[in-house]
């Protein structure tokens, strides 16, 4: 990978392309590349939604190789949702396809003239823009119909849906899987939004004539990719865990950990959890025809993301996830995995990130536009986001906004960014995790799950405060030195766990590109990516008041332990310093 292209939307006409060397970039990947772009080309103060912002696609350094597990695509703008610098990262098959076309970034720069509407077409011959104005307002699933009838199915599909056109603070951009079907997505943050705002609707990418990316040290890779695999298959979470039952696997164990949030963050257990659990989802999907083991691109030994069926055998969704099966379930008092599907497939759908929907319906059932527990009103909310209704353009705007239009103090977020399914009182390390990272509250930015409750790792006591700062620390540089590489970060497990898994993966890297790099040097690269991140948060006038929950998870018990969030301030403000 050792092209970037640039596509500038110029505000009055077609959008224009040009190719450059990778130049400065050199040695970025992922993350890290999405995150030193933003830093070095984006006023920290712009608006997120004008010229000055610009939109990074990334795949990671191991994309496109054959090492395994390694398709992740990120995605980098300045977010509208929290105002912060923003990576959302997502699986499906584009990372893959345009590493192995040889670009290491595509970056829309500029904004959109008028009402235009373009679409990217990228192959092995290049890539051109083309006017898209057939594809407005068009969902996910819809869009993908139309694409496929030109272009078949073995592309790659990266779009938004209306929320993206309608420029929604919650808006997704979608991948295509193995199947061509926009399941996987780059999801929190508004980054569709960003997409919209430059004119764009798709882009599809064409690598079917593409070949893989071949190692500087064949043997050597072929060595430490094998043993890295064993390593993931081994473990009992990458090897068992997930394969069997998906991330639902979490319902059972945090809902008896006592950290599951139930009816907007006011108890920590969910009596019908068992009904929407892993174990039954599972049960479920075999019953029906579906599948709990499905990759989300090629290469993957995990396996985690599984095909959910109707009543009738036929495809509804990806497996949702254990944040989805939450944020639309124990959330909003909701029982019922067929209503949660049905949810899940519709925010895919209108490109909506799932955790923020639900996090925002669970605003709007405590502010009594429906009672908890109505899956027939939380269906309909979904849909009124994805019109556009009056209604629906507040919800579209994210959770904070919600509760400030009704009045409410108890919304759970950090910058504006809806907290995930582990509450922060029951499980202080992920607390730490949303009050702290660069992206506003995010679990996947250093998953204190893994050693809270998992234990995983080693383990700190979820209910106490002592190590929950340098747990945090921890793991989010270790997140976003895997974020850089294009790795699942579900490797964290085996990695975390077994020392021979990570220096496989060390390995594998310094095999594909000739390199020397120690884990040491991950660790650095780590600390530099958040390093970037802060300054760039800091220029956009973020600082330590910002670094904090809201104040009433500090006063509020949880039941069933009587917990409050009280890791000292001065912890918080403590986990950058390394």
């Amino acid at each position: 990978m050792n092209t970037i292209l640039r596509v500038r939307c110029n505000g009055t006409g077609m959008p224009t392309l040009s190719t450059h060397p990778i130049g400065t970039y050199a040695g970025l990947g992922g993350r890290a590349m999405t995150s030193k772009v933003i830093c070095s080309e984006v006023p920290a103060d712009c608006h997120p939604l004008g010229p000055e912002n610009k939109l990074v696609f990334a795949p990671g350094l191991m994309s496109g190789t054959a090492a395994a597990t390694s398709g992740r695509l990120s995605v980098g703008c300045k977010s509208p949702l929290t105002g912060t610098i923003k990576e959302a990262n997502a699986g499906g098959t584009a990372a893959q396809a345009l590493a192995k076309l040889g670009y290491a970034a595509v970056i829309f720069e500029g904004e959109a003239g008028g009402n235009a509407l373009y679409r990217l077409v990228i192959d092995e011959k290049g890539a051109k823009v083309e006017p898209a104005d057939g594809y407005r307002m068009l969902p996910n699933y819809a869009l993908r119909d139309k694409v496929q009838e030109e272009f078949g199915d073995k592309v790659s599909l990266i779009s938004i849906g209306t929320a993206g056109e309608m420029r929604m603070s919650n808006s997704t951009i979608a991948v295509t899987d193995p199947e061509f079907r926009p399941t996987r997505h780059a999801g929190r943050g508004g980054v569709g939004a960003v997409m919209g705002s430059k004119g764009f609707k798709c882009i599809i990418v064409n690598a079917e004539n593409a070949s893989i990316r071949k190692p500087a040290l064949p043997d050597a890779f072929k060595a430490a990719n094998k043993k890295f695999v064993e390593g993931l298959k081994g473990h009992p979470v990458t090897g068992t865990g997930l394969p069997a039952y998906g991330t639902n696997i979490l319902t059972n164990i945090l809902n008896e950990a006592g950290g599951y949030p139930t009816r907007n963050f006011s108890t920590g257990r969910f009596d019908g959890a068992g009904n929407i659990s892993g174990e039954a989802q599972a049960e479920l999907e075999r019953t029906r025809g579906g599948n709990p083991t499905h990759g989300c691109h090629k290469g993957c030994v995990i396996k985690c993301s599984g095909v959910y069926v109707d009543k009738e055998g036929n495809f509804l969704t990806k497996q949702p996830e254990y944040e989805t099966v939450w944020s639309h379930g124990g959330n909003c008092g909701i029982d019922d995995l067929d209503a949660i599907a049905m949810m899940d497939r519709l925010d895919d759908d209108y490109g909506l990130d799932t955790i923020e929907m639900g996090a925002t319906i669970g605003v709007a059932m405590e502010a009594g536009v429906i009672p908890f527990g109505d899956k027939e009103g939380a269906i309909d909310l979904i849909h009124q986001v994805g019109k556009g209704t009056p209604l629906g353009r507040i919800l579209g705007a994210g959770t904070a906004v919600t509760a400030k239009c009704y009045g409410l103090e108890r919304a759970p977020v950090v910058k504006n960014q809806a907290m995930p399914a582990y509450d922060p009182r029951a499980v202080k390390g992920m607390g730490v995790t949303y009050a702290t990272t660069t992206q506003g509250a995010d679990h996947t930015a250093g998953y204190a799950v893994a050693t809270n409750i998992l234990n995983v790792g080693g383990h700190v006591n979820p209910l106490g405060t002592e190590g929950q700062a340098e747990l945090s620390r921890s793991l989010q540089v270790a997140t976003a030195a895997l974020d850089a590489t294009g790795y699942c970060l579900f490797i964290a497990f085996a990695i975390l766990d077994q020392a021979e898994t990570f220096d496989a993966m060390v390995d594998s890297i310094n095999a594909m590109y000739g390199l020397t790099l120690t884990g040491g040097d991950v660790v650095a690269l780590g600390q530099d990516i958040l390093r970037m991140e802060r300054d760039f948060n800091k220029a956009a006038g973020f600082g330590p008041a910002h670094d904090r929950l809201p104040r009433y998870f500090t006063r509020e018990p949880l039941a069933p332990h009587g917990v409050v969030f009280d890791v000292p301030e001065e912890e918080l403000d403590s986990v950058y310093n390394f």
